[in-house]
């Protein structure tokens, strides 16, 4: 009688240890769900610009299944248009951490920074004030009811910028936010580049039939004195519009949801906070109806969800050429997607806020606001620069 095959347990590692080992070319990603270290590469996922991503993922890791490669995953970032650029690979290997914890950066965190010579705002504060102005004129004439202003900082620096100490900072800073660091080259750029970040803004977690998402939209910045802070969270609250801006958000966030699940709990929104801001939050929960369909998987459900009103804006095309319009430069990864799905469909994408790209001595940060009938130009101007903190407080700058 021969014996029985017992599944090779798989390895776990230390969520301090994945992220001191982690080194740019890596795909690092962290969460409450847990932390992720992922190295070389197995096979690049490519698909035609405008095609869904989630096909090639599936064919890729079938691929990588037959292949005999252990717990294949595919791991990475899709841009903010359909047709921006996608850097998507199935990596060579995998380690796997629990989440982190307050503790898990504190040396790297306490690291000193080079101090940076040169920051330089695109477009200027004053020309986006002015394109704020011109959006709200979008929506007076009834084109949109919500469209996502960004702009970027270039950070310039004295010699070439270190990308992991900086996302050790930001894990120390928020270990309950959705850190991320991936190599984003291009065929032809002249240097490498890094897209690192921690977004509080999870788009969607797969675990076999349970999804959850988790829309953000309504914003205040944190305060450093505790009373003003309550304030600001009892006024965003009940702040008429930044509940209208939220529920825009949850409603066509929802209406995508129920084309997949036979069950969806959407409960009253809450206030939850980062270090740097406040901001109205619905986590809603869901059945998957065919979780075994190749159309349920995680990165299946990211596309079907992306761009959310939360980043673009209502309704989205209207709103994507708003952007076209008034942004000065395209977003390229900013807003888009960064995250990972494995072979079963589960997985974990988050919106890809609170970011930056990285190329020898500059760093591009951005940062966006929704705008929605009531904005004030100036004050979405306020809640840009608070929420660059995120990234300039690693980077250890002011703008």
């Amino acid at each position: 009688m021969s014996s029985p095959v017992l599944a090779r347990p798989r390895p776990q590692y230390d969520a301090a240890d994945l992220l001191t080992a982690y080194l740019p070319g890596s795909f690092y990603y962290s969460s409450p769900r847990g932390t992720l270290l992922a190295d070389g590469v197995h096979a690049a996922v490519a698909a035609e610009p405008g095609a869904s991503r989630a096909g090639a993922a599936a064919r890729a890791l079938a691929d990588a299944r037959a292949a005999g490669l252990a717990d294949p995953i595919v791991a990475g970032a899709l841009g903010f248009r359909p047709d921006d650029a996608a850097s998507l690979v199935v990596p060579a290997l995998v380690r796997r951490a629990p989440a982190p914890d307050a503790t898990t950066a504190a040396a790297a965190a306490s690291a000193p920074v080079r101090a940076s010579r040169i920051v330089t705002p695109q477009p200027d504060p004053a020309d986006y004030v002015d394109a704020v102005r011109r959006a709200l004129l979008h929506i007076e004439t009834g084109d949109i009811d919500k469209v996502v202003l960004a702009r970027a900082l270039d950070v310039t620096a004295e010699a070439p910028v270190s990308v992991p100490p900086l996302l050790a900072r930001l894990v120390h800073a928020d270990p309950a936010a959705h850190a991320f660091a991936v190599d984003v080259t291009a065929p032809g750029d002249p240097a490498a580049r890094t897209l690192f970040g921690a977004s509080p803004e999870l788009l969607i977690s797969r675990r076999g039939r349970t999804v959850t998402v988790n829309p953000l939209a309504g914003s205040r910045p944190r305060s450093a004195d505790d009373a003003e802070n309550r304030r600001r969270i009892d006024d965003l609250r009940t702040a008429a519009k930044d509940r209208a801006e939220h529920d825009l958000v949850i409603r066509q966030v929802a209406a995508v949801l129920r084309t997949f699940c036979s069950g969806l709990d959407v409960p009253e929104p809450e206030v939850v906070g980062t270090p740097a801001m406040w901001h109205l939050s619905t986590r809603i929960t869901g059945t998957l109806a065919e979780p075994g369909d190749p159309a349920s998987s995680s990165l299946a459900l990211a596309e079907a969800l992306h761009p959310t009103p939360a980043v673009c804006g209502v309704p989205t095309s209207t709103a994507r050429d708003v952007i076209a319009d008034l942004e000065p430069a395209g977003r390229g990864y900013y807003s888009g997607l960064v995250g990972w799905t494995d072979a079963d469909g589960d997985g974990e994408w988050v919106v890809t806020i609170r970011c930056a790209e990285a190329s020898e001595e500059t760093v591009r940060v951005h940062a966006g606001a929704g705008i929605v009938a009531g904005s004030d130009p100036e004050a979405e101007l306020a809640e840009t620069r608070a929420k660059f903190r995120t990234l300039l407080g690693a980077l250890g700058v002011a703008e």
